[in-house]
């Protein structure tokens, strides 16, 4: 054997031999295990923000809608209005038939202010569903971040032998476990300068 491949023996061998590996080889597998988890639930919550979005962007429209229907219904009745109006000598009988219609354009654009009203709320509340979704899908997010992070600094430690780069990277797997569990549980552990930096 050259001298080489007996070096990099050793060092296999050596390293192999070091007991934080098996902590090591554990805790990428706890934090893989993890991480997996999370991207499930995650992917879940993604889809369920694009419901909530979509349905959102179509009350929106609806309410756009039925605001046209109304500035229509209040214009033909300020129309006949003005032609009354313009006219005084129109037939008693023409007048009651032009009152009637100006009678049910109000009514019709009340009713689409009163619908509007409605679709309004509901709009808002996707949109505030869509925002606390997105809360816990930051959290899953960081949670990934911070897993990430942890496996590569993990493999450092095998490689360097640091135990202080152990305990960097448990305490960084350790926050990315704790987000991952406030997301799966709905609580509001949210670092905002975290999320802006992600986002």
């Amino acid at each position: 054997m050259s001298e080489i491949e007996e070096a990099v023996k050793e060092s296999i061998e050596g390293k192999a031999d070091w007991p934080l590996n098996s902590w090591i080889a554990g805790c990428v597998a706890i934090v893989a295990t993890i991480m997996a988890i999370g991207n499930i639930k995650d992917g879940n919550i993604v889809q369920a923000m694009a419901q909530a979005q979509s349905r959102g962007v179509d009350s929106w429209s609806y309410y756009q809608a039925k605001s046209l229907k109304q500035l229509l219904a209040e214009n033909a009745a300020e129309q006949l209005r003005t032609h009354v109006i313009v006219n005084p000598s129109i037939s008693p009988a023409l007048r009651d038939g032009l009152e009637k219609r100006i009678a049910r354009y109000d009514a019709e654009a009340r009713r689409y202010d009163k619908e509007k009203e409605e679709i309004r709320k509901q709009a808002e509340a996707y949109q505030k569903e869509y925002d606390q979704l997105n809360v816990f899908d930051d959290q899953f997010d960081m949670a990934e971040a911070c897993l990430t992070i942890s496996i590569a600094l993990f493999g450092v430690t095998a490689l360097t032998r640091k135990r202080w780069l152990f305990l960097f990277a448990a305490a960084i797997a350790s926050t990315g476990a704790a987000l991952s569990l406030a997301g799966f549980l709905h609580l509001r552990l949210h670092p905002e300068w975290l999320a802006r930096l992600l986002s």
